[in-house]
Parts: structure tokens; C-alpha cells; sequence
């Protein structure tokens, strides 16, 4: 057993998120997210029955963000015309606050295949059971 590590965080879970090193980058994915074949070259973990607000939160309890780059935390854009509306990012921003203090200006948007191609790139995904849309997020490893 270990002290102050959330629960939600699985064993596995810690041990990829310990491994990753300075700029190494996370995707916390969406219930849509293909995750399986972006992650053909990452370490794919499955987080099914939690949200990725839960995720995001006790993550960044344990996982420093990136403060030398200008943009830690990438969202997946909104495809233009979409009408979906993305109120989990005023979560996000939220969160993030509590642990950066550039809060909401950590934040960037990428469009969608860009994202997608950047998430074939990255350390890790985790693949969660959230069903808001453009949900999708990477962070960027810092130190400590």
C-alpha cells in the first residue's frame, strides 16, 4: 500500500505515469476515441466506468505539466459548423488551475486530425468511459 496516491489511479496506471520523462505526452481519450489504433506505438490502458475529469484530477495530483512550453494541454478542436457544445473543457480549465497556475491559459486547441496524429505519437492513452464529445485531451510531461 501507498499513502496519498487516488484510488482511481490503478497500479499500472502509476507505473506508466512515473516512467514518462520531461515532454513525454499523455492522452486522456474519450469513450469515442479510437485508442486502440492511435495507440499502435503507446502504452494503451484501459480506464472504462471512470470520467475524464476524475482522471484528469487525480492525474495531475502526481504529474507535473510541461511550464517550458507555452500549451501543456491540448484539446481535440471542434470540427467547424459542429453544433456540439463542450462544457467539460470548463471542467478541464478548472482542474487544471488547481495544479498550474497558467489555468486556462495552459490550453490549446488542435484540429481534430492533427490531434489525431499527435496521439499517434505519444507515451501513453487512456482510454476512459467518457461520453461527452471532444472530450480528448494531451498533456505534456514536465519536471519536478
Amino acid at each position: 500500500m501507498l499513502k496519498n496516491i487516488p484510488p482511481i489511479i490503478s497500479p499500472e496506471m502509476l507505473k506508466v505515469l512515473c516512467e514518462m520523462g520531461h515532454g513525454d505526452r499523455l492522452v486522456i481519450a474519450d469513450a469515442n476515441f479510437p485508442a486502440a489504433s492511435m495507440g499502435k506505438d503507446a502504452i494503451v490502458l484501459r480506464a472504462d466506468g471512470h470520467n475524464a475529469t476524475e482522471l484528469l484530477d487525480a492525474i495531475l495530483t502526481l504529474f507535473p505539466l510541461d511550464t517550458y512550453v507555452s500549451y501543456p494541454v491540448s484539446l481535440m478542436q471542434v470540427i467547424p459548423g459542429d453544433p456540439v457544445k463542450t462544457p467539460i473543457w470548463n471542467e478541464y480549465k478548472a482542474i487544471v488551475a488547481k495544479y498550474d497556475e497558467r489555468g486556462a491559459d495552459a490550453f490549446c486547441e488542435i484540429e481534430r486530425m492533427a490531434f489525431y496524429e499527435q496521439s499517434k505519437k505519444v507515451y501513453a492513452i487512456i482510454a476512459t468511459g467518457e461520453k461527452a464529445l471532444y472530450a480528448n485531451l494531451i498533456l505534456q510531461k514536465g519536471v519536478i
